[in-house]
């Protein structure tokens, strides 16, 4: 299988792009899926930058409902669904939620899909909704709502849903990622990891009835996390076993700085451009 990130916030390759989301082109043998869309036009712009042809990508499956990971979706399915070809759009029912981030200093705003899905519909998307798990091909699957069972992940207390005439915080219960078996373990590719990173791949582990974990690739959310989760993350993933890590978007530079000098030559920083096969 191979994985060509297409969006991620950084690039170091001429003539990409890069900006703050995150899309990945994963194909297998005879499957080739989009995850995430980035948030505007990158994915496009560096798909025919690379050469790589969307136009034959079977599914598209969304992370979470954020306009960094769904921003591109119109202009994906110009590409995709071409000559009134529909393309199946998988995600859980609350990608369509209201959400807002409330930064310190700053007045809300919003950060949810940005098109109606009207809008979308007629350009293309035939969109599945499920809050389980989907088997996409053989040997890949979307993972569905995550059990949130580790006492030191926690959800961004910046994101933030309407409630009355105030707000609470947004529980993410859409915030899945996309895991794919091969014959020397789970890859698993991560959107925002919002639900956390460990329960993620933990549940993977449960979900494909596999132990072994070749691969995380993605974005981990570990740019905001406390010092005391990043440790607790670290020395689980330590635990697991995790022989291969790629990290992008909202881990942060000085989270992936020292993901690095903890894992060596197991790390590599995941910018949009970077191509990745496993067997």
């Amino acid at each position: 299988m191979r994985i060509t990130t297409l969006t991620e916030n950084s690039t170091t390759r001429m003539g990409l792009l890069a900006e703050h989301g995150l899309s990945m082109l994963v194909e297998g043998d005879g499957w080739r899926i989009l995850f995430d869309t980035g948030q505007t036009t990158t994915a496009v712009h560096n798909a025919r930058a690379m050469r790589l042809d969307l136009g034959s990508v079977d599914t598209i499956a969304l992370s979470h409902g954020h306009a960094d990971h769904t921003g591109g979706l119109q202009e994906i399915l110009s590409e995709v669904a071409w000559e009134g070809r529909d393309v199946e759009v998988i995600g859980h029912p609350d990608i369509w939620a209201s959400r807002f981030a409330i930064r310190r200093n700053q007045d809300p705003y919003q950060i949810g899909i940005p098109f109606p899905r009207e809008e979308l519909e007629g350009l293309g998307a035939r969109f599945r909704l499920e809050k389980g798990p989907v088997e996409i091909a053989e040997g890949v699957m979307l993972t569905g709502e995550v059990p949130r069972v580790t006492p030191f992940e926690h959800l961004d207390a910046d994101l933030k849903v309407p409630d009355g005439d105030g707000w609470r915080q947004d529980e993410l219960l859409d915030d899945q990622s996309l895991i794919v078996r091969t014959g020397e373990g789970l890859v698993v590719i991560l959107g925002c990891a919002h639900s956390g990173m460990i329960n993620t791949l933990r549940h993977a582990q449960q979900l494909m009835g596999e132990e072994r974990i070749l691969a995380v690739v993605g974005g981990t959310h570990l740019g905001p996390a406390s010092p005391e989760q990043f440790e607790e993350t670290v020395m689980a993933l330590q635990e697991l076993g995790v022989q291969k890590l790629g990290v992008s978007h909202c881990t942060g530079l000085a989270a992936a700085a020292r993901l690095f000098a903890t894992f060596g030559p197991a790390f590599f920083f995941n910018v949009a451009g970077t191509v990745v096969e496993f067997p």
